[in-house]
């Protein structure tokens, strides 16, 4: 196998420092439903947002299988995230983390929600959407002061997840160098 330089490329400059700093915004959106933070400084290959390629060079090690669904299971992808990683790369009901656009990670079926005894075993799907913005869904529920609002991509589904908790799966939702969290315990409704 021949790695191309873009493989090598495109990572944390300081990644002790840059991966702290992204490991905090990451924790603060799941805190705090609906807004939006702001990521920069990788250069993920193509289709990955900035936002998504932060996220997994974070989260992700050689003890977190990742699953790429749809068009970001490309080979410039899996060699960026093998590379700078070394997440095994797995099939979604393996997956601790997931990343695809919205349609491409769907169904959430096969999805570990975790177990009454470990509902910390869950998967967390990192979602690449097209608009990222204060708007749409209603969002309550812990660290949500009265209500928010945030563009998701499916009320009915988020609205099934989170009336599994203390079991389901958490969201991160990119666009750009845009992210948001959300976890199982936030309740989705229409505006």
């Amino acid at each position: 196998m021949t790695l191309s330089g873009a493989v090598f490329g495109g990572g944390f400059c300081d990644a002790p420092v840059e991966s702290a700093r992204a490991f905090r915004t990451a924790m603060s959106a799941l805190a705090r439903p609906g807004e939006i933070g702001v990521m920069g400084g990788v250069h993920p290959p193509a289709p990955m947002s900035v936002a998504a390629g932060i996220l997994v060079l974070t989260l992700c090690d050689p003890d977190t299988g990742l699953y790429l669904a749809g068009d970001m299971d490309t080979p410039e992808v899996r060699d960026w995230v093998t590379f700078h990683t070394g997440a095994p790369l797995v099939s979604a009901n393996q997956a601790d983390f997931a990343l695809g656009r919205w349609q491409a990670l769907l169904p959430l079926a096969p999805y570990r929600i975790g177990t009454p005894e470990y509902p910390d075993q869950s998967a967390t799907l990192i979602a690449e959407v097209a608009v990222l913005e204060p708007s749409g869904a209603v969002l309550s529920g812990p660290g949500i002061r009265d209500s928010a609002l945030l563009s998701v991509p499916d009320v009915a589904a988020l609205r099934a997840n989170a009336a599994e908790y203390p079991l389901g799966l958490d969201f991160f939702f990119t666009c750009g160098d845009r992210l948001a969290g959300l976890p199982r315990s936030t309740r989705v409704s229409e505006e």
